[in-house]
């Protein structure tokens, strides 16, 4: 395993092994390339990539007006570095929203495409709830550990306080003007990438009781991505990839192996 830091300054952990097509871990807001160590762990005898996008964990942020597209810059730039001609692309929650940037641009190096927990086109209520957690967060210069309760099942915190208190350190660890700039991109997105250019088969999963990121929303997001399937993990909240490990991590490991 390799802990090392790119030309452009993304920090990263690469697993590298003999297997063609590596497999690239996208994180959410407020969040580290941490969080996916179940998959990391899982997929063990595959070439994994897992990384701290821009103004997260090690990664600095060094513009003040950022977009999607920056972040896609960030990406292509680390597998260039790294020599990966294609990669499974794996993106959750803003990470989602990095991966379809991406997918959009640089579709031509993507063997497959993996959507956890992703938005679309939210209603109006919903729409209004984010920009209330935004304006209290911007408000209050804290990130508010609620967001454990959206994320994982009370049961399950409750079986597992190590993870509620990892998760918890990497909240309280976060540079909050940079969590603000980045959580800003994810409250006013549009929806409106070029949905057309994704052509690479599409995988869209969503926990049953994500109350962020629906099942309607993932349903709605699979009809307009061509060549695009569904999978609802059952009882999982936003993070499911965590919670729901085994369902989450069977699921990729299925669906890449069907896309080579």
């Amino acid at each position: 395993m390799i802990n090392n830091t790119d030309p452009s300054g993304t920090f990263y952990l690469l697993n590298k092994k003999d297997q063609k097509v590596p497999l690239v871990f996208v994180h959410g807001v407020g969040l580290t390339h941490e969080i996916w160590k179940p998959q990391i762990d899982y997929f063990k005898d595959y070439t994994t990539l897992s990384y701290d996008i821009l103004g997260h964990g090690k990664t600095p942020l060094k513009k003040t007006n950022i977009s999607f597209d920056d972040f896609s810059e960030q990406l292509i730039k680390l597998i260039n570095e790294l020599n990966f001609q294609k990669i499974h692309l794996v993106g959750f929650s803003i990470g989602s929203l990095v991966a379809r940037n991406f997918a959009t641009k640089h579709n031509d190096r993507l063997q497959s495409l993996i959507l956890l927990g992703s938005i679309y086109k939210r209603s109006e209520e919903q729409q209004k709830i984010v920009n209330d957690r935004f304006n209290l967060a911007k408000k209050n210069h804290t990130l508010s550990k609620q967001a454990l309760k959206r994320w994982f099942t009370d049961k399950y915190l409750e079986k597992n306080p190590n993870t509620y208190e990892k998760i918890s350190s990497i909240l309280e660890g976060n540079n909050m003007e940079n969590f603000l700039k980045v959580y800003e991109l994810f409250v006013l997105h549009k929806n409106d990438e070029n949905f057309k250019n994704i052509k690479v088969n599409t995988l869209i999963m969503t926990g049953e009781n994500d109350i962020g990121s629906t099942v309607e929303m993932s349903k709605n997001l699979s009809n307009v991505i061509e060549n695009s399937q569904l999978k609802v993990i059952k009882n999982g909240k936003h993070l499911c990839g965590i919670e729901c490990a085994d369902e989450v991590n069977m699921t990729i490991k299925n669906f890449i192996k069907d896309n080579g």
